[in-house]
């Protein structure tokens, strides 16, 4: 970000200096869409990022990503391209987001191929690699990035999802049953290889362990094959351009481009009700009526210090477990030392059980200088990842070199004679231990105990902490990114309804 973007995320002086409508804390995306669509809608909001991880992690003067990052393109998001709208922000996202070159590309032991969205290519593409079961493998792809479009109708309804209570529970499934393409059959179920590598796309496009139900196995999937895109810098700086919208609504930004850094030390509280955030080496109480997390419940546990006065809080979040984490090395390479026809987005069969699919993509290499990023000409930063058990962190940095290991090898075969050419090889989970907020996962994959609705939701929104309520990856993590702005969005709204039946704290 600039220095004048900086300077305009500074908290004003005056009375709304510690005290306001909402308090956001944590850096994921949902979290500034709800806190820029209060500002927008005239609610006196403070966004404190607190866990940030920033735009990638510096090694050796380059500036590296956490992970690979596919979205899907926003026209197959109609539920929150209408929200974007509403902040005046749809245009300029949609016009970042582009295609990779081809849309993806799979790599099979023995097989090679471009899925590129114009059919006629894409047909000739697979007869010429699988002859006669090309035909069978087109069909079922065309069928697959077109099937989100019969739930569009459902999401645009708003749905109370997850439901918080009975009546909603209820009210929710007879919505349901108006909508019977939420239950429709993944028309990728077949075993033929090369689908069920384009399948192994879908944890790498959710935040679900294992998703068993038809809508979880299918709406993010077919909104990224429609177009696997990229954002410039990505999950990131898309939460930015939410960021600085918001400053320019008036909202205030407690963020890691503040010199104080800005980490959050407690949560307040009046009771059972939350009050307020206390920040590291301060000793202000910035107090609000509610509070939005958008952080995982691991960190909002450790912000809880009367653990037994917020027990149902505590059990609430306590119902997520993280089960696997996105394993990601980068290697930093002249863009002459790449085979010939490499694509931006490689999905590789590696036929390693402890792997699985590694998901590889190109990015411009950055360096930085004074604080600032630039492109660096005829460099390339390609970043691979595999998931691996959560426990993997447990294990000791040898085990993580090993994991880092494994993935070159792969890396080297996708890419013979590149590995003499590299000028940097990093690990983010070695190699970017002192970022702040390194410890949040860029990609984790959640189970929960409570009950999953159309098996796409985790933890429920309103908390027994009756004025928190939660927009972080773990409501709808079977949704992936349209799932983390719906939670965002549904999260205003609570919001906004709860300050109906209350005066808003005075300034």
């Amino acid at each position: 970000m600039s220095t004048s973007a900086a300077k305009q995320l500074k908290l004003p002086s005056g009375p709304s200096r510690h005290v306001y409508d909402v308090i956001v804390l944590g850096s994921q995306v949902g979290g500034a869409l709800a806190a820029a669509l209060l500002a927008k809608r005239n609610h006196r909001v403070l966004l404190v990022e607190h866990d940030g991880m920033g735009p990638g992690y510096e090694h050796d003067g380059f500036v590296l990503p956490y992970a690979p990052f596919v979205a899907p393109p926003l026209k197959a998001m109609p539920a929150v391209e209408e929200a974007l709208s509403e902040l005046g922000l749809s245009t300029v996202i949609s016009r970042a987001m582009r295609p990779h070159a081809p849309e993806l590309q799979l790599v099979l032991p023995k097989n090679r191929v471009d899925l590129t969205t114009d059919a006629a290519r894409r047909r000739s593409e697979l007869t010429r690699e699988f002859g006669e079961a090309g035909e069978g493998i087109q069909g079922a792809l065309a069928g697959s990035s077109a099937q989100h479009e019969a739930t569009d109708a459902f999401f645009k309804t708003g749905p109370q999802l997850p439901p918080d209570g009975f009546f909603e529970g209820w009210k929710l499934k007879g919505l349901i049953k108006d909508h019977p393409g939420l239950e429709a059959t993944p028309r990728l179920a077949s075993e033929d290889p090369a689908l069920s590598l384009v399948r192994g796309l879908l944890p790498f496009v959710v935040h679900l362990e294992k998703p068993t139900a038809p809508l979880a196995l299918t709406r993010a999937l077919s909104q990224v094959l429609a177009a696997p895109s990229t954002y410039p810098g990505g999950m990131d700086a898309l939460r930015d351009v939410l960021t600085r919208r918001l400053a320019e609504l008036g909202g205030d930004v407690l963020g890691r481009d503040n010199p104080a850094g800005f980490i959050v030390e407690e949560l307040a509280f009046d009771g059972s009700k939350f009050a307020g955030v206390k920040l590291v080496r301060s000793d202000t109480l910035y107090r609000a009526s509610c509070l939005v997390t958008a952080t995982d419940s691991g960190a909002i546990r450790r912000l809880v210090t009367d653990k037994k006065h917020h027990r149902g809080l505590l059990e609430h979040l306590d119902q997520s477990n993280t089960k696997s984490l996105l394993f990601s090395v980068n290697w930093v390479v002249p863009e002459s030392a790449l085979p010939r026809g490499m694509g931006e987005l490689v999905l590789v069969d590696t036929q390693d059980p402890e792997l699985g699919p590694m998901l590889v993509q190109q990015h411009p290499a950055r360096t930085t200088t004074g604080g600032n990023s630039r492109d660096v000409e005829g460099v390339r930063v390609v970043c691979a990842g595999a998931f691996v058990p959560a426990s993997a962190r447990e294990l000791g940095e040898e085990h993580l070199q090993g994991l880092a290991a494994k993935i070159d090898e792969h890396l080297d075969r996708l890419m013979p004679f590149t590995k003499q050419h590299r000028a940097l090889r990093s690990a983010p989970y070695l190699d970017a231990g002192g970022v702040r907020g390194s410890r949040l996962m860029p990609h984790p994959l959640y189970s929960f105990e409570s009950e999953a609705f159309l098996g796409v939701t985790g933890l429920k929104q309103r908390t027994p902490a009756k004025n928190v309520i939660l927009a972080g990856r773990e409501v709808l993590p079977g949704l992936g990114l349209e799932g983390e702005l719906l939670a965002g969005m549904r999260a205003a709204k609570m919001v906004q309804e709860m300050l109906k039946k209350k005066d808003p704290l005075k300034g």
